[in-house]
């Protein structure tokens, strides 16, 4: 990953003004140790700070056109570069660089663009010859932005908020999947320009004043070229319908929020027809239920081929985190049957190289090793203490910018082993975020009443990713120059793993339907088996309980003894938004506090209750778990194998969570 700065509109415009943009930029140096690079053009600063990847000798940015009168700095991949070059036979590229493409297709396609881009990326783009810029964000917000406005009507953004956050009255998080226009100072939606869709509430962008103009996506998962449905997209007050062939699919609008009138069911590709069975779709195709062999042709295809694949375009040494559980497991086996094919594996060889962190003794350590083993990948295993892991709190809160508990609590774990990998020389790696949220993977999952309701909690859980495990992985590994790529938020995939009946996601114990059972059952082969069995059926684990049960135990001791009952009892009073309702929660804000006083910092974090990471609304499925308020794993008291036995019958045990 690399660090991103760049402020438009500057009233002062002085040498001293040159120096305060590159002290900030420096901030953001942990993310981009390679180079750094800035471009100042009358008031318009835009810098950057390089983690090399691909083209390490000649990428460094900003990056121009041919005349240099479009600048961007970007950070992200952008995994269909070279696709995309061969459509600008035209023009004449100054680099290897997989993100210079960007100045060209805008010189190309103007700011109607963006779509194309198949990667995770955030960019900020200067058009030099009318002095104004665009910024947009990945549909999923699998790389951080921000976007600040200063008192002397200057517009800032960053990759973090530590690059913005004294210099900026107000600032917020960018939402993924949009760009913003200087031209009509206003935000659109990638939804009405072909992207990933789901909800977004225009409230967010209060300093926009242009509401009218705001295009926010709809929820329910629609692609607007996708031929089988279409979406709606709505402006403030008015309807766009934007639909391929097929029939349109309806929607409720209710103020900002809008919900699909009906769920999406079935994959209906006329492609697969054949491998379908048993009753009759509007367009006569056949679908009741899916063979599960052929389950894997569906769903195990687009993540083997595309996804994993895709990802492994790199001219550094890389690797895999690997925690043995079952996403991180089949992106590891993926990738080491791909490794012999890449053209990298000439240099840094074919044997996949795995990561994992733990306690001593942990779950993970011990099934990451057998899975491991099972590859043949040469294995880093990694130790940590619970102390080592509290001496490391502050950083790693400075670090990744929340005070979020789940957040802080699988932040830190894997801060500590990313150090260790960079320590190695590895500088990419790939990761396994997303897969939960897409089907339905945590075990509160086990409580979804119906199929409507799992189906809405995933479209809530993958928007918010951006606040929570994409946050994690981006930020905890950029803080040692190093990036992770999420093989499961691949677009593609995403559309093919969300286009299906979500009654096939639902968690059915009775017929042997665990989580995630369709992934499971995907890579479920057989005569050339993915992973053992056991392995591919391991029941879900969170990441911050899979390192070591006492990692969260001995966080919450250790917050016992700094947080007063009196403390916690005065809570409301000291932090009225956002108010910790435990000494854990409250000892982590205390803590960003410190890093990040302004109201706007604090804003970007997401709040309200949780059981086993699930979002408020699902804390309604069970009354019982609605007692149990905490975002571990363990919190799925009757579900999950190692469950807190008394923490429902024992509020004092609250106090302390």
């Amino acid at each position: 990953m690399c660090g991103i700065l760049a402020v438009f509109g500057c009233v002062d415009n002085s040498q001293a003004k040159r120096s305060r943009i590159i002290e900030l930029s420096r901030r953001l140096r942990h993310r981009g140790p390679d180079w750094s690079g800035l471009h100042c053009y009358d008031d318009c600063y835009l810098a950057h700070q390089r983690l090399a990847i691909i083209d390490p000798a000649s990428g460094d940015q900003p990056l121009y056109n041919e005349d240099k009168t479009v600048v961007v700095t970007v950070n992200g991949e952008i995994y269909n570069h070279k696709e995309l070059r061969e459509k600008l036979t035209s023009h004449q590229f100054r680099t290897g660089s997989d993100c210079e493409v960007i100045a060209h297709l805008y010189e190309e396609y103007g700011e109607d663009f963006v779509h194309m881009l198949d990667g995770m990326f955030s960019f900020v783009l200067l058009d030099t010859r009318n002095k104004t810029f665009i910024a947009a964000r990945d549909a999923i917000g699998i790389t951080p932005l921000y976007m600040g406005w200063g008192l002397d009507g200057s517009v800032w953004f960053a990759s973090e908020m530590k690059a913005l956050s004294d210099d900026c009255e107000r600032f917020v998080s960018f939402l993924p999947g949009h760009i913003y226009s200087s031209k009509e100072g206003l935000f659109l939606g990638l939804a009405a320009l072909e992207c990933l869709h789901y909800l977004h509430k225009a409230e967010i962008f209060l300093a926009n004043e242009k509401h009218d103009n705001f295009l926010s996506p709809a929820l329910g998962w629609c692609h607007s070229r996708h031929p089988y449905y279409g979406c709606s997209i709505y402006a403030r007050g008015r309807r766009f319908n934007v639909h391929a062939s097929g029939e349109n699919a309806s929607f409720v609008l209710s103020h900002s929020i809008m919900v699909p009138a009906t769920v999406f069911c079935f994959v209906l590709f006329e492609c697969y027809q054949e491998v379908l069975e048993g009753g009759t779709t509007h367009h006569g195709i056949r679908k009741k239920y899916l063979r599960p062999h052929m389950i894997h042709y569906i769903y195990g295809r687009p993540l083997r081929r595309q996804a994993v694949t895709k990802r492994l375009m790199t001219d550094v040494p890389f690797g895999v985190l690997l925690s043995g559980g079952l996403d991180s497991s089949l992106v590891a086996a993926v990738a080491s049957r791909k490794m012999a094919e890449l053209a990298a594996a000439c240099q840094w060889g074919t044997q996949l190289h795995t990561f994992c962190v733990g306690l001593k003794g942990s779950p993970d350590l011990r099934a990451a090793r057998e899975v491991a083993d099972y590859l043949h990948t040469r294995h880093h295993e990694f130790h940590f203490t619970v102390q080592e892991g509290i001496d490391a709190l502050e950083e790693v809160i400075y670090h990744i910018e929340t005070y979020d508990v789940t957040t802080i609590r699988a932040s830190t774990p894997m801060f500590l082993m990313s150090r260790k990998i960079k320590s190695l020389g590895v500088k990419m790696v790939l990761s396994g975020e997303g897969s939960d949220e897409i089907f339905g993977g945590y075990l509160y999952f086990h409580k979804a009443p119906n199929k409507e309701e799992l189906h809405k909690e995933t479209c809530r859980k993958i928007k918010a990713l951006h606040l929570y495990d994409c946050l994690r992985a981006n930020k905890s590994t950029s803080a040692w120059g190093l990036e992770a790529r999420v093989p499961f938020l691949d677009k593609e995939f995403i559309n093919v793993a969300m286009s299906i009946d979500p009654e096939w996601k639902m968690i059915r114990p009775n017929i042997g339907r665990i989580e995630k059972w369709i992934l499971r059952n995907a890579f479920d082969d057989e005569k050339n088996p993915y992973l053992p069995k056991h392995i591919l059926y391991r029941q879900k684990e969170q990441f911050s309980d899979g390192v070591g049960y006492s990692w969260i135990d001995g966080l919450k001791d250790h917050a016992n003894n700094q947080v007063t009952d009196a403390m916690l009892v005065n809570a409301s009073f000291v932090y009225p938004e956002n108010t910790p309702t435990t000494k854990e929660a409250y000892y982590y804000r205390t803590i960003f506090e410190k890093f990040f006083p302004k109201n706007a910092a604090r804003a970007t974090v997401p709040g309200g209750p949780s059981v086993a990471c699930s979002t408020a609304t699902a804390v309604e499925w069970d009354a019982a778990w609605s007692k149990n308020l905490d975002p571990s794993g363990r919190a799925a008291i009757g579900v999950h194998d190692a469950a807190y036995e008394d923490a429902a019958k024992t509020p004092s045990a609250m106090n302390g969570a």
